[in-house]
Order: C-alpha cells, then sequence, then structure tokens
C-alpha cells in the first residue's frame, strides 16, 4: 500500500530547491550560538533552517548528554542574527512541551528513538491538534517499515508537514561509515510515500568532515530532497561528534560544490529519455524470461537430486559458480560487489525451489 503526502514547502521554498539544514550537533554556550552565526552571515551561508541539538541521547551515561531546556532560550540569538527557522530533537513528552513552550519552528524525532514505536506514539499524541512540521530519522537498523511506520504514527494524529532524514544505519562489519547510508533505503520511501520529502544527513553517515562533500553529492545525485550538516565555529573543541562537524566557511565551500540536480519529477522526460527507457523495459522483459527458464532448470535438477536422494547443496559447485561467473561480470564492466548480490539472492532461490523438491518427496512418503 503506497502512502501520499501533499508536498509542502513549509515557508521554506523546499518544492523549489534542496533545503539546507546546518548548525552544531549540541547548543553549548549562548557564546557558541551567537558565533556561530555570525561566522553563518560572514561566510555567506545562512541556512535554510537553523539545527542545533539540546537533548543528546548517549549510548553510555556519564556523556554529554545536552544542556538541556536552558539550551531553548539561546535560540532567541538565532532568530536576531539569523532570521530563520529552527529545529531540534525531541525523544519524549517533556522534551516536545519545552520545544513547543520556546516556540521552536521544526522538530525532529531521531534514530534511536524512531526504533521504538511507543516512544514515536508517545511523541505524536504531545502533537495531537499542534500545527507543526515533524522530521524523522531513519532507525538505526534498516528497516523501512520501521521508518514508515514512525512517520505515520505522526500523520495519524494530523501531522500534515513531515518529513524524513535519512541518516545511514548501523553496521558491525562497513567501516568505511559510521552510519552505512544504504541508498535504496530513503529511494524507497520516497517511492512507497509520495510527496514525501527526504533530507540526507551526511555528518552521521561518514562520522568524519572528509567524506562529507562527497556523501552530500551521492545524496543529490539519488533524488533526495535537502542536507543536514553539523556546523560549529570551533569544530576540533565541539562538546560532541567534534569529528564530523565544519566551519560555516567549509559548508560554503561545501555547499558551492555540489552539482545540484533537477528532480526528474519536475521535468518532462525527453523523447531521448523515453526511447532509452523503453530500450531497459524490453531487456528487462528478456532477462526475466532467463530467468523463469533458468529456474525451470533448476527445478527440473531438484527433481533429479530427489530421485537419487541428494542433498540440495554443494559447496564445491556453489563456489565454482561463484567464482566464474563474478570473473565473467567483472570482463563484461559489471562490479565485483554487484556480480555477488545477484549470485546469491538466484542461489538463494535456486536452493528454496530444490529444497521445496525434496519436501514434496517427504509429503508423499508420508502420505503412502
Amino acid at each position: 500500500m503506497e502512502n501520499h503526502l501533499q508536498t509542502q514547502d513549509w515557508g521554506l521554498g523546499l518544492k523549489e530547491k534542496h533545503l539546507i539544514i546546518a548548525g552544531p550537533c549540541s547548543a553549548e554556550t549562548p557564546e557558541q550560538i551567537e558565533k556561530i552565526c555570525l561566522d553563518m552571515k560572514e561566510a555567506n551561508m545562512v541556512p535554510d533552517v537553523f539545527r542545533a541539538g539540546i537533548w543528546k541521547p548517549r549510548t553510555r551515561p556519564g556523556s554529554f548528554e545536552g544542556i538541556g531546556e536552558i539550551g531553548l532560550t539561546w535560540m532567541e540569538i538565532v532568530r536576531h542574527h539569523l532570521n530563520v527557522p529552527i529545529t531540534t530533537e525531541v525523544g519524549n513528552t517533556a522534551h516536545v512541551e519545552s520545544a513547543l513552550k520556546h516556540g521552536v519552528d521544526i522538530l525532529w524525532i531521531g534514530a534511536r528513538t524512531t526504533v521504538n514505536p511507543f516512544a514515536v506514539q508517545e511523541i505524536a499524541d504531545a502533537l495531537k491538534g499542534v500545527d507543526i512540521p515533524v522530521m524523522v530519522k531513519n532507525p538505526m537498523n534498516p528497516d523501512l517499515e520501521l521508518w514508515r511506520g514512525a512517520l505515520e504514527r505522526l500523520q495519524t494524529v494530523g501531522i500534515n508537514k513531515l518529513a524524513a532524514i535519512h541518516r545511514g544505519f548501523s553496521d558491525a562489519y562497513d567501516k568505511r561509515f559510521r552510519n552505512k547510508p544504504n541508498w535504496s533505503m530513503p529511494m524507497h520511501l520516497k517511492r512507497i510515500w509520495k510527496g514525501m520529502q527526504v533530507i540526507n544527513d551526511p555528518s552521521h553517515i561518514v562520522g568524519n568532515r572528509e567524506g562529507l562533500l562527497e556523501t552530500a553529492q551521492r545524496a543529490v545525485n539519488f533524488g533526495l530532497d535537502g542536507l543536514m550538516i553539523e556546523t560549529h565555529h570551533d569544530p576540533d573543541n565541539a562538546w560532541s561528534d567534534a569529528k564530523q562537524q565544519v566551519t560555516p566557511r567549509r559548508l560554503r565551500e561545501i555547499i558551492d560544490s555540489i552539482d545540484f540536480k533537477k528532480p526528474l519529477e519536475a521535468e518532462q522526460p525527453s523523447e531521448k529519455l523515453q526511447d532509452l527507457r523503453r530500450a531497459v523495459d524490453h531487456i528487462d522483459d528478456q532477462l526475466l524470461d532467463l530467468l523463469a527458464e533458468r529456474f525451470a532448470i533448476i527445478d527440473q535438477i531438484g527433481d533429479h537430486k530427489r530421485e537419487h536422494n541428494l542433498t540440495v547443496f554443494q559447496a564445491e559447485r556453489w563456489k565454482a559458480v561463484m567464482d566464474s561467473r563474478t570473473q565473467k561480470g567483472i570482463e563484461k564492466n559489471l562490479s565485483e560487489k554487484f556480480m555477488k548480490e545477484l549470485l546469491y539472492c538466484i542461489h538463494e532461490e535456486s536452493v528454496k525451489r530444490q529444497e521445496k523438491k525434496l519436501r514434496e518427496d517427504v509429503s508423499v512418503k508420508k502420505s503412502v
């Protein structure tokens, strides 16, 4: 089932341009907030929305967990110098009440909260009857339905100004990222939820300054709708997430270096693009026919193994197929990673079909 959301710009021009959200990981002092604002003005890098963490969920106690409600009073400094909306993260009902009391313009729900439907529902209930934009970060694990469900809980209580934030997913094995981007997730969300805007958070994906530009450009290439980049006047001495924050001047350089793309949804496809798509459709039909033919042969192999009392999985054969097909794919300019993932999917389906044949044999024997 697809969701639908009327595209809204919240008065920020979100329909016409990529939204830029910037500010420190954490509000630390009023002097820090003022210095960041002044440096943003000097660098000609006033964001569309200013972000600042007030409450910071931490894995272990004892770390800096945010300055608390007092930091919300400092947001008037931002309004005075920059005159832009303010956004902060809320993790419970008390946070919501404090943020609303101090006039925060946009709220966001963090990844650690999104994983807990009870917590999201409490926040949603606290916002019932309130007309305020809310952004929802993806859950820490790559669970599209959990992400979608959090957004639906907010919509159910009447929050219609919604956006998602893609900040990557925990991966214990891929050390290239702080949080692995898994780009298919935000694209699937945009596909199933028409009109949903997805903001990319490259700061939390890469976890360092050096990779921000590359990840931000990829987000734009994939059709995401904006960027949230942590920005501090003195990143090395930030109280939290120091390695991934940049100065306003560096943020200006990053934004200027990005080749922003126009979304295809806003453009009428050219005849050439339509011809190329039709060619892809034709090839896809051929691929599906070949896969159907391949699996018909796999079914015959399953029959043979059943008749001769053979096991489904044969390690040497699987290794030979994986190695030879991967090499052939590489020679045809296909990546090794893609080939291995493709072959793994095909192999899994083949094993399932053959195992089904063996189970049919067991069922026949039981019935006899």
